[in-house]
């Protein structure tokens, strides 16, 4: 397919991701695997807002009770089910990890977007890549997202989605944003959802990597302002933190 051609598979924000993330000819990655990872769990929590499956309700994530469909099933019933709230920082702590990445990488997989690719070392299996196989997806996902960020003369706002704000307000999650949020029309739905992207790539460090051109001041207070993509950056931060004071030890 034409790499121009805009594509019609729509993509999940942990696929967006990592597709993002990810180079598409050799499939290394573009960003340190534990960046990679803690963002993943980043951009899992902010899908599962987005389809209006969880809220941030004070300074904890909990479940709205709505059940829409999702690949992000288990997740959810983690959250869901916990003896107690856990803030959003904590949740991408628990969610990350290797098996989180390989699952999105093979969903991806399986509707023909990259390619599972085995390196051998010594006869044996040792590093798995997961190259681009159909260029369509990402191209119009670009293209979405050099949109928005060709156009940042107003303030940047939450990412709200419509879907977030029926599924808190039928569940009783107070929300003090779902009036104004209510207010705009579901065609803004994919806006929200390149807001996001955008928050979770400029918290992973990838952004300007990606789109040296941007608002970096703008696309930091976006990211500040987005709990999914604040949360990121704080983990990021501690481990971080964590390998400098083991350095120095």
């Amino acid at each position: 397919m034409d790499a121009q051609t805009p594509g019609t598979v729509e993509l999940n924000l942990p696929q967006a991701f990592l597709l993002l993330a990810t180079n598409d000819q050799d499939g290394k990655l573009e960003v340190p695997v534990f960046a990679l990872r803690t963002t993943l769990a980043g951009a899992i929590l902010a899908e599962l807002d987005m389809v209006g499956a969880i809220r941030l309700q004070g300074k904890h994530v909990r479940a709205t009770g709505a059940t829409p469909a999702t690949d992000f099933q288990h997740e959810l019933d983690l959250i869901r089910h916990k003896s107690r709230p856990h803030t959003p920082k904590a949740w991408v702590s628990m969610l990350e990890g290797r098996a989180e990445v390989q699952r999105v990488y093979e969903g991806m997989v399986s509707r023909g977007i990259v390619e599972h690719v085995g390196e051998k070392h010594l006869g044996v299996f040792q590093t798995v890549r997961y190259p681009e196989k159909d260029h369509a997806p990402e191209a119009a996902l670009v293209k979405k997202l050099e949109a928005a960020l060709s156009d940042t003369s107003a303030p940047p706002q939450v990412p709200e989605s419509p879907e977030a704000v029926g599924a808190s307000s039928d569940a009783g999650v107070p929300d003090a944003g779902a009036a104004a949020a209510a207010a705009k029309p579901a065609a803004k739905a994919h806006e929200a959802r390149t807001l996001a992207l955008i928050a979770l790539l400029e918290a992973a460090g990838l952004l300007p990597k990606l789109f040296p051109a941007a608002d970096r001041v703008w696309a930091d207070e976006l990211a500040k302002d987005y709990w999914p993509a604040r949360a990121v950056e704080d983990e990021l931060r501690m481990i971080r933190l964590a390998e400098e004071e083991a350095a120095n030890l």
